[in-house]
C-alpha cells in the first residue's frame, strides 16, 4: 500500500492497532462512515444498473454479506482497522475469486460501481483519483480470464 502512503504522507497519525506501514487514507477520506457508505453505494449501484446485471448475478444472496465483506476489506486496505483479516485471515482476493469468471467485462462492471461510490462519498478530487487508480490496479489483478 505504498502508493497510498506516498500520496497521504503529510498526515502521519496512526492509531496503535493499525499497521504503521499502511497509508492513513482511511482517516483522510472520513473513516468508518465513508467506508460503509462506499460499500453500500457500490452494491446499490450494482443492483440497480442495467449494465451491471451480469456482475450482480454472480453475487450470492443476501447481498448484505457481500457488502459487509467489502466494507471490512476496504477498511484495512485503506489503512483503517483490519476488520477483514481479523475475521477471515489474509484477503487472498485473487484466490477467493477464482471460482468466478472474472474477465475484462466483469472487471469493468465492478469498476463502474466502485467509481460511482468513490465519486459520491470521497470529497477531495485528489483522494478520489488516487484511490480509484489503486483500486483499478487491484481490479485488473483479479482477472482470471
Amino acid at each position: 500500500m505504498n502508493w497510498l502512503k506516498k500520496i497521504f504522507s503529510k498526515h502521519t497519525s496512526v492509531p496503535d492497532d493499525r499497521d504503521p506501514n499502511q497509508s492513513n487514507a482511511y482517516d483522510l477520506i472520513g473513516g468508518d462512515k465513508v467506508i460503509r457508505a462506499i460499500a453500500n453505494s457500490f452494491y446499490q449501484k450494482m443492483a440497480s444498473s442495467e449494465e451491471t446485471q451480469a456482475l450482480f448475478a454472480i453475487h450470492r444472496a443476501p447481498i448484505a454479506e457481500s457488502e459487509q465483506k467489502l466494507y471490512e476489506f476496504l477498511s484495512g486496505w485503506l489503512g483503517g482497522p483490519q476488520l477483514y483479516q481479523q475475521k477471515y485471515g489474509h484477503p487472498a482476493l485473487r484466490a477467493r475469486h477464482m471460482p468466478f469468471a472474472v474477465d475484462e467485462t466483469m472487471r469493468d462492471q465492478w469498476l463502474f460501481c466502485m467509481k460511482f461510490a468513490i465519486e459520491k462519498h470521497i470529497k477531495k478530487p485528489e483522494h478520489r483519483a488516487a484511490i480509484y487508480e489503486a483500486i483499478s490496479t487491484l481490479a485488473d489483478h483479479m482477472r482470471n480470464q
